[in-house]
């Protein structure tokens, strides 16, 4: 039986709230200080919501009726009303896109650039497009999974992967900021299938390491190419790292290079201990680049690094296909190498750059164990040339 005004009007507060229905799921709710609201309990995809129509009298009886007659018509046409009442509150400034970009914002200068512009990438070409526009606050978890799936249906499951771990990194901040109330990409636990676990395919046998070594000096290549190949596996660092290495980076007097935090995926300042071998490699290259400012400038422009592709394509011209070696595959090849010939593991980390994410020891001394690691990048360059030559290998210090 529907409701009359003279009932609503008549109807006082009790000890306990109590409802009085008008039909069709909607009813007004009494409490005991006397408030009336409008409620319309509805089901959408077998959920019984609630929704809130009003206060009365603000609301008429007239009113409610109409807004409920309303929200009928958006579940028949399949629309949560619930969900479109929160599109409408959220606006522009918590779209999606706009959380993204402030934080992004937030945490850009704390990444290396590569990381940055490979992060951006990845929102702008793989989020954006699909959930750009959206209330963040609205965003479920079947809508990310459907955006998550396109960059596996194109063969791409770790990319897809690595832009789920950033849309729940975005969606964190987001709740940390009031933005919205939880991580939807939680509920997606088991969703993707997994990635294999891929290490960067390395050399450790020292026989191939040797006959590495012969075929990059037989390289028939660009000059500073080969040199690249000669001074990565002796100083170990990542592929970037070396690309990007600049002159005024390197210290002939003290032996050592001295990279900045900025370049570094860890951003921490670290130093390379600089064998005779590879200054000897630096000064041949000092005659090749030295009057620009990186030690292996691209082939196209003096003041650009090396194309990241490089090192690799020299590889594979030398014989070594991707899954047997790569660029990366020099500090698995040294990390090996020195951990079996007990070397300090601390020292090892050190010079790896790895940060040791034990709290008792979080704080980051660049300079640590650097005596050790001298003679560790010495041993280590003249057990490569013991190895090149068909010798047998070094003893320990």
């Amino acid at each position: 039986m529907s409701l009359t005004i003279l009932e609503i009007q008549k109807a006082k507060p009790k000890e306990k709230q109590y409802k009085l229905s008008d039909g069709r799921g909607m009813y007004l709710i009494v409490t005991p200080r006397g408030g009336k609201y409008w409620r319309l309990d509805y089901r959408f995809n077998g959920k019984r919501q609630t929704l809130s129509l009003g206060t009365f009298p603000s609301t008429s009886l007239k009113d409610a009726r109409r807004k409920c007659e309303n929200t009928k018509s958006l579940i028949e046409d399949g629309i949560d009303p619930s969900r479109q009442r929160k599109i409408k509150l959220a606006g522009d400034k918590d779209s999606f896109e706009a959380v993204a970009k402030e934080w992004y914002g937030k945490y850009r200068s704390q990444w290396t650039d590569n990381h940055a512009a490979t992060t951006l990438r990845r929102i702008e070409a793989n989020l954006l497009p699909w959930l750009g526009n959206r209330p963040i606050a609205v965003i479920e978890p079947p809508e990310i999974l459907q955006t998550l799936r396109r960059i596996e249906n194109r063969g791409s499951l770790e990319t897809a992967h690595r832009v789920q771990q950033i849309a729940s990194r975005i969606f964190r901040y987001a709740v940390a900021t009031g933005q919205c109330t939880r991580d939807p990409t939680t509920d997606l636990k088991g969703a993707l299938p997994p990635t294999r676990s891929t290490h960067f395919p390395t050399i450790t046998d020292p026989t191939e390491i040797g006959a590495l070594l012969r075929a990059i000096d037989g390289y028939q290549g660009s000059p500073i190419t080969q040199l690249a190949l000669q001074m990565a596996p002796l100083v170990f660092v990542r592929p970037g790292e070396l690309r990007h290495s600049e002159w005024e980076e390197i210290h002939f007097d003290e032996a050592t290079w001295r990279i900045p935090a900025a370049k570094m995926k860890m951003r921490r300042d670290h130093i390379v201990p600089l064998s005779l071998q590879t200054l000897r490699i630096l000064e041949e290259l000092k005659l090749l680049t030295g009057t620009g400012t990186y030690v292996f400038p691209s082939t196209r422009s003096v003041t650009r690094p090396m194309s990241e592709n490089t090192v690799n394509g020299a590889l594979r011209r030398l014989g070594y296909t991707s899954d047997e070696f790569t660029g990366h595959g020099f500090r698995s090849m040294a990390s090996t190498t020195l951990n079996e010939n007990s070397w300090n593991r601390d020292a090892i980390e050190r010079q790896l750059a790895h940060v040791d994410n034990n709290s008792i020891r979080a704080t980051y001394n660049y300079a640590e164990h650097l005596e050790e690691r001298r003679l560790m990048m010495q041993w280590w360059a003249d057990h490569l040339d013991h190895l090149k030559n068909k010798a047998a290998p070094l003893e320990l210090p």
